[in-house]
């Protein structure tokens, strides 16, 4: 009987991960948003808000996430956009650490705002994981758009991401 269970559970796991390797969350088209939420941590992320954002797919942007030494203007010059679109449309989130505070950080954001869809931009491996997060922190309310950023992860990425985010259903399941 424990064979058998532990049979399965392996299965199961092969399966998930299978499923989660292959069909990672993809980019999404530029529909419009209420804001955009770009949690930082990989390459292409903020390029790709600023462009949405740029585009007039959205009214404001968060980058969650955001060191408290970086100046708005450092991160305008660095990614070429003008200081006023900092000024009137970009927040820095400088409370988050990590994945989980990344959807707090957001949620209250969102609810001080009265906003009711966001755009996540994430890099694809990511997606799944810091979506089931906002989805806990943020009220049913608020419709989450998922908006993957294209990578090319190795099976180390994908193993570690896939068992965080394992333990995060289950975290949930039982209300932790």
């Amino acid at each position: 009987m424990i064979v058998r269970l532990a049979a399965v559970t392996l299965l199961s796991w092969i399966l998930g991960f299978v499923w989660f390797a292959i069909f990672l969350p993809q980019p999404l088209d530029g529909r419009q948003t209420d804001a955009i939420v770009v949690l930082t941590g990989g390459a292409g992320r903020i390029d790709r808000g600023i462009a949405l954002l740029q585009d007039g797919a959205a009214k404001r942007m968060l980058i969650s996430g955001v060191d408290r030494s970086v100046r708005p203007g450092e991160l305008a010059a660095q990614y070429k956009t003008p200081d006023r679109l900092f000024a009137c449309c970009i927040t820095l989130g400088r409370e988050a650490i990590d994945t989980r505070s990344n959807a707090i950080e957001t949620a209250r954001w969102l609810e001080r705002r009265d906003y009711k869809t966001v755009r996540l931009i994430t890099t694809d491996w990511h997606m799944r994981r810091a979506a089931l997060e906002l989805r806990q922190a943020l009220p049913g309310r608020v419709t989450i758009v998922y908006d993957a950023v294209p990578s090319r992860p190795s099976l180390t990425v994908l193993l570690r991401e896939y068992n965080k985010y394992l333990l995060r259903r289950v975290a949930a399941l039982i209300g932790i």
